[in-house]
């Protein structure tokens, strides 16, 4: 999809409806698919975290960055993930986190990002994080500065792979809650993204999707 093709449907973006947890899963590993009933987590009060889904030109094609995280303590060592993190007292909001940690992970500051709508959001039951996603553009071309400190490497893909069935694959991974199990992943040049990140994914691809055919 080239960049100003995805800037012409924008309108109809901002009106598509969200398919939530029928997107989601979509690319929900069988043992999650439980987590995914509406309002069944409030019980354990979970903490508020915010991603950004950023689109942006590059080659003239409509392109979203992920990131791989280093490796450290905890459930999210080396994963693979949009920018963002958990909510800080200072934070207006759930989309000022998502800005906030995007600049600090790449280096990308919110007067760079226009926020198209934020999407639903999604429980991890490993962190016990309630995940805000927000989906956002940059009409420049963006030169990312991993924060060497939390962030491995930028991996820059374009929305036209997204939208490709063939990125679709069944893996065996080993998880926080259970060894060698069978997900559905997307795979992005020669990382496997799953989890909470392929479902997150799973919707703007349906909501793309419906917006390109409607």
């Amino acid at each position: 999809m080239k960049f100003d093709a995805f800037i012409e449907y924008l309108p109809k973006i901002e009106k598509e409806k969200l398919l939530a947890t029928d997107a989601h899963i979509k690319m929900a590993p069988l043992e999650r698919i439980t987590y995914l009933q509406d309002g069944h987590y409030l019980d354990k009060n979970p903490r508020n975290a915010a991603v950004l889904m950023l689109v942006y030109p590059k080659n003239k094609l409509a392109h979203i960055a992920l990131i791989v995280r280093n490796t450290y303590p905890g459930v999210h060592s080396s994963q693979i993930s949009f920018p963002g993190g958990k909510e800080e007292e200072n934070d207006f909001d759930l989309e000022c986190t998502a800005l906030r940690e995007t600049e600090e992970e790449v280096g990308i500051p919110p007067h760079r990002i226009k926020i198209i709508r934020p999407f639903s959001k999604i429980y991890i039951p490993p962190s016990n994080f309630l995940v805000a996603p927000f989906l956002g553009f940059s009409e420049e071309n963006l030169n990312f500065i991993p924060n060497p400190d939390e962030v491995k490497r930028v991996l820059e893909f374009p929305i036209a792979s997204l939208l490709d069935e063939q990125t679709i694959i069944q893996t065996k991974m080993t998880t926080s809650y259970a060894t060698d199990i069978q997900v559905p992943a997307f795979q992005i040049d020669k990382y496997i993204v799953w989890g909470a990140t392929a479902m997150i994914l799973s919707e703007l691809k349906e909501l793309l999707k419906n917006t390109i055919n409607s």
